[in-house]
């Protein structure tokens, strides 16, 4: 056969880039661990479903799917697994209810990377408004330092994540 008719060089025969690392310890709640292993492993079982296909023509999602096992296997391979500190103190693992001028109450966790969701008011520790919460304590005033001025938050209750 002539090699004119070889499909060896389409662009879904090479790999997918890596998806970026963050340069940040892995900081991870075992809520967080628990939910990188689910997603390997279901992102493994799309993989062989992905395989298992009888017309293979795209094979862009599997690169996909081989790129995100990757990632994931590389996450779960710089996990540090942290329970919260028992104490007063706010730290890495902490639900954290604050109080604005307003009165107005919330609760933020603070967790890792993988696990931060702002629609579920869970932050990383690099993000300014768990760096203003990390080390105060029940009944401290925190200044958050964001885009549109500063807030002031008083800090109500201190607890590990669940």
């Amino acid at each position: 056969m002539s090699r004119a008719f070889v499909k060896e060089d389409r662009p879904d025969t090479e790999p997918l880039p890596d998806l970026p690392l963050s340069p940040h310890p892995n900081f991870v709640t075992a809520r967080g661990l628990a939910a990188l292993q689910s997603r390997l492993a279901a992102t493994q079982a799309e993989l062989a479903r992905l395989k298992a296909r009888p017309e293979r023509l795209d094979l862009m999602p599997e690169k996909a799917a081989e790129r995100d096992i990757r990632y994931l296997s590389a996450r779960l391979a710089s996990a540090i697994l942290t329970e919260p500190a028992d104490g007063d103190v706010v730290t890495f693992g902490h639900a954290v209810t604050v109080a604005n001028a307003d009165g107005l109450e919330t609760t933020w966790e603070i967790v890792g990377e993988d696990e931060a969701d702002a629609n579920l008011n869970r932050i990383t520790p690099q993000s300014p408004l768990a760096r203003a919460l990390l080390g105060a304590e029940v009944g401290d005033t925190v200044t958050w330092r964001r885009p549109n001025g500063a807030a002031e938050l008083k800090i109500i209750a201190i607890a590990p994540v669940t």
